[in-house]
Order: structure tokens, then sequence, then C-alpha cells
């Protein structure tokens, strides 16, 4: 389990659950779906080459400014070269490891970490701007070297992180990055968008009902441009090179039309464990209502109750692809029959 909901209270006498004030407001700000933050890492440069190659892509090859921690706000096209002349990566021991050959895994430890801070559309940016350096300042000063900028190109503001991995003073204590630093992460950037006024809450995706996972940033940006290449008109596309597909997911639909035409497959793989996982979060939330209801919290309790009554079915990706492909075939059996029906008649 991600989070067990139980957790969050403490047991009284007899063993009774009882849950404090923050809890409580964790319990409204989710079943009153409050807008979920985002904290992710987005990879990591292995060499100077590369940590300068991201730094430049963020900064827009050097029309955003770069902010630094030590409050330097650094622009142009040699603003990532000087970051990372600045930084001393090439000091940093994993350069000393050979390059692996075309094929062969990267063995390298990171340089930095690629951090992305994001929040839904429609939250004002020069918030998140402001937790993101609150955030950044807490957690990495005068330990870890930093530089950020934000991202207002997208419907989402969000701002790109990067974080030097060796300490300052102790080259030998790196930064690691593990599944609880990034749920604490989560939990804190929520906070710090709070107090900047904005509606912000963190809890996995589990506890909310859901159980689709994000695709990686790669697929990501290719299904997004894939989107916006379908919902031009028929003149500009003539204009524009289609973007490339998306290897992982033309593989993914592959096997699962193959499963389609030929009734076998794994359309189902890994339904069973999904169905345990919610069985276990219904039961925690079903507790949490029930503390709820013996402090005091009837109204509370019902909504978590209708809450976990409105969380969709569990269905795997497949499952989910092969849906929309039934039913995008439903959808054009009318026009290719209308087609068939307008064409010349052959005697």
């Amino acid at each position: 389990m991600t989070l067990d909901i139980v957790s969050y209270g403490r047991r009284g006498p007899g063993g009774q659950l009882r849950l404090g004030a923050d809890q409580i407001a964790q319990i409204q700000r989710t079943v009153g779906r409050t807008p979920e933050v985002m904290v992710k890492v987005s990879g990591g440069g292995r060499d100077v080459g590369g940590v300068e190659a991201h730094l430049r892509y963020i900064g827009r090859h050097g029309k955003l400014q770069l902010e630094t921690d030590e409050g330097l706000a650094q622009q142009g096209r040699g603003a990532a070269k000087e970051i990372t002349a600045d930084w001393q990566l090439e000091l940093c021991r994993s350069q000393y490891k050979p390059k692996p050959a075309q094929g062969q895994k990267d063995t390298r430890a990171k340089l930095v970490h690629n951090i992305v801070l994001s929040m839904p559309a429609g939250t004002p940016p020069d918030k998140v701007r402001a937790a993101a350096r609150v955030f950044a300042r807490e957690n990495f000063a005068l330990q870890y070297r930093y530089a950020m900028v934000l991202h207002t190109d997208q419907p989402h503001p969000h701002v790109h992180l990067v974080v030097k991995c060796e300490h300052e003073f102790e080259p030998g204590q790196r930064l690691y990055i593990r599944k609880d630093t990034l749920r604490h992460w989560r939990e804190q950037f929520a906070s710090l968008m709070r107090e900047q006024g904005v509606a912000a809450n963190a809890t996995p995706r589990q506890v909310r009902g859901q159980t689709r996972r994000p695709y990686r940033d790669a697929i990501h940006h290719r299904l997004r441009a894939l989107r916006a290449f379908g919902q031009l008109p028929p003149s500009d596309r003539t204009g524009h090179r289609p973007p490339k597909t998306s290897t992982f997911m033309r593989a993914k639909l592959e096997s699962v039309l193959q499963a389609l035409r030929t009734n076998r497959g794994t359309l189902d793989a890994g339904k069973e464990t999904m169905q345990r996982t919610r069985q276990e979060m219904v039961a925690d939330w079903h507790a949490v209502a029930d503390a709820l209801r013996s402090q005091g919290q009837a109204e509370l309790a019902d909504r978590v109750e209708r809450f976990v009554a409105r969380m969709p079915a569990v269905q795997t990706d497949a499952r989910r692809m092969a849906d929309r492909w039934k039913e995008a075939e439903r959808s054009r059996a009318p026009a290719r029959a209308d087609a068939n029906s307008s064409g010349p008649r052959v005697r």
C-alpha cells in the first residue's frame, strides 16, 4: 500500500482510532477533490554536456531567467555554461568513469537531479514560483547547489528545478531521492501552496481511487504533440510535419489489437492485484468514516462514504485502451457505410 489512511490517526483507549485536526483537514481536502500538486523527478544529467543541454532547454536557450541558489538571475545563451562551471561539475567523482558504448546501460552516477514542481491549470504562476523558491531553499540551500525556472507555456504552470547531487561541503554525501522522499516533498509543496493562498492537496492516486499510472515524460510529450497535430484543420496539416509516434504506445496498441483479434492475451493482467489494493483502501476509508462519526463528524463521514462510492471501477490500461478502440470503431462504422453507399454502383 502506498498509503494507509488509518495510519494517519492515533489509537486511543481500547484501540479506538482518533483523528487529529490535521488529519481531518487532509480528509476534507481529499474528499472535496482539492487540486493535487505534482512533484516528479524527470531524469538527470550524467555528464557536464548533458547538464548544460538540460539547462539550455529549460531556459529556452537564453530567453528565460534561471534563478540560482545564490539569488542570481542568469540569462542568455551562456547562462547554462556559467552555472555548470560555478558548480564545478567536472570535479565530481563520477566524471572519471568512461562513457558507455552505444547500446550499453549508463552506470555513471547522476551529476544533477531534474525535478518538476507543478500545479493544475488556472493556478497563478507567481504563486507557484514563490512556493518553489521556499521549497528549494528549505530542502537544498547551503547543501546542494540548484537552479530553477518557471514555465508558463503550458496550461499548468510548473517550475523546473535542477539540483546538484553532490553535497557542497561533504562530497561523499549525495542526494538520494526515494519514494518516501517524493511523498514528503509533495506534502511539503502542497503546504507551501496553501501558504500562498492556493488550495492544494497531496495524496497518492490509490487513495483517490485512481488506477491509471501517469506516463513518462517522453511518452506524454509525444502524445500531446500527436493530439495537437490531430486538432489542426486539414488545410494546416499539409504545412506541418507529422510528429513522431511513441514506440512504447505503438507496441502497447499492437499488443491490445492482437489480443482483440485472437481473443487471446492479457488485457486484464494485474487487475487482481489492483482489486486487492482497492479493497484494502476502501476498508481504510470505512474505518476513517467510523472514526469521524465517533468524533461527532457525521457530515464528513457521509462525504467520505459518497467519495468511496463514486470511485471509478478498477481497470487496466490495456482494457481501457481496448474499450476506446472499440468505441472508435463503432463511431467510424457509420462513416464507412455512408462512403460505400454513396460510391458508384458496379454492374
